[in-house]
């Protein structure tokens, strides 16, 4: 039996898309640990090639943190972005796994290596989709941006970053972002409010016999004080399904045996909601180094430096874009389900510049961040229908 022009036409772009993630995940591109020319110049290349509009993004001192791409129709209308980063997370050890972080191979119709879920096939499929509208711009209405980032396993978004201050690109109405798992688009998260603790005390030599209170044991009270903070569960009259979390992630003083330090450094990530934002969780942990030199005073007082500040958001399941995307789930007979989620992501930058923005909606995967990376590609036919479908509705198009 023969398949019908369409499904040929369907098969070849599956080749393709899979081809061109291949070609990406065969270059390294750890999150700041490797060079990005090499995964850049593949998307480059194949752009080119084409002809689909695209340049570098660059961030203040010049380095490359992404590229653009920008495609045009031809009456006015909102821009929609695409988004999925080309950076990675490390390989972690190794000797666990069981074929090359880099292999780019397909076996059992999984696509392996490090960065096939997150997100290089999806990279692939929208630079794809994005190549579809570019040779029939009077097609549609506004404008598809894809943004293909290589700082986002950093933590820096700068790709992000340098899109929103880029004065010639124009402000997305809202942002899909390509991270894998069907079962789900997530339409919001909580968000994070982060700081260093500086824990200080005299230091002294550990066989004195003067009994000083050192800066271990007062970072280690003011960690249990953190600890036992009481905070509020999830907000019932604005229906955010999660509550607030404090975790402290690091710990750093001292070395050797015979000194106790005059300093401990600690880190404080605190997960915000609507009704606990960034001003609450600071309220918290001032109130608890409050406490804590009040108890066991020191020469010089505890010191709380913020890092990073994020607003938790959240979508409503008709708000773009999140609606197009479910809407054109559900149209393919999937069962899928808006979810709120407890990490941040690039949403929650998003979301303090007013953008909404969804995160998630791809192939099924294993060892994402972990061993043994790899991306289903049984399922990547129905994944880029869906969101072809997405962007379609949410450019007018024909």
């Amino acid at each position: 039996m023969t398949s019908s022009p369409q499904e040929a036409g369907q098969d070849e772009t599956m080749r393709s898309v899979v081809t061109l993630a291949q070609e990406l995940i065969r270059q390294p591109s750890r999150g700041g640990a490797d060079d990005y020319s090499g995964v850049l110049g593949v998307l480059e290349e194949w752009l080119t090639v084409r002809a689909v509009p695209h340049r570098r993004l660059s961030d203040t001192v010049g380095a490359p943190v992404g590229l653009l791409v920008e495609v045009a129709g031809d009456r006015p209308g909102p821009w929609w972005t695409l988004d999925a980063c080309v950076d990675t997370a490390p390989y972690g050890d190794l000797s666990r796994w069981t074929f090359a972080p880099t292999s780019g191979q397909v076996t059992d119709g999984w696509l392996l290596g490090r960065g096939a879920a997150d997100s290089k096939l999806a990279a692939a499929m929208y630079c794809h989709i994005a190549a579809d509208l570019a040779s029939r711009p009077h097609d549609f209405a506004g404008g598809l941006a894809v943004l293909l980032d290589v700082d986002e396993h950093t933590g820096n978004f700068g790709g992000a970053r340098a899109y929103l201050a880029d004065p010639s690109a124009a402000r997305p109405a809202g942002v899909i972002i390509g991270y894998p798992g069907m079962e789900e688009v997530v339409v919001g998260s909580r968000g994070l409010w982060r700081a260093t603790i500086a824990v200080h005390a005299p230091s002294g030599h550990s066989g004195s016999s003067r009994t000083v209170t050192g800066a271990i044991t007062r970072a280690a009270r003011l960690v249990t004080l953190l600890d036992a903070a009481e905070l509020p569960g999830p907000d019932r009259i604005s229906g955010f399904p999660l509550g607030p979390k404090l975790t402290v992630t690091a710990f750093h003083g001292g070395e050797g045996f015979s000194v106790t330090p005059d300093r401990v450094d600690i880190n404080v990530d605190v997960r915000t909601t609507p009704s606990f934002d960034a001003h609450d969780a600071e309220t918290l942990v001032r109130k608890a180094v409050a406490e804590l030199d009040a108890e066991l005073p020191a020469p010089m007082q505890t010191e709380v430096a913020e890092v990073a500040s994020w607003p938790a958001f959240r979508l409503q399941e008709d708000e773009q874009p999140a609606a197009a995307l479910l809407s054109a789930a559900r149209a393919a007979r999937l069962d899928v389900q808006p979810k709120t989620a407890g990490p941040s992501n690039i949403g929650n930058l998003l979301a303090g510049h007013g953008i909404p923005a969804t995160a998630g909606f791809g192939v099924p995967y294993e060892g994402l961040h972990g061993i043994d990376e790899r991306a289903s590609l049984a399922e990547l036919p129905d994944i880029y229908a869906i969101h072809q479908q997405a962007v379609a509705d949410l450019l007018n198009a024909s």
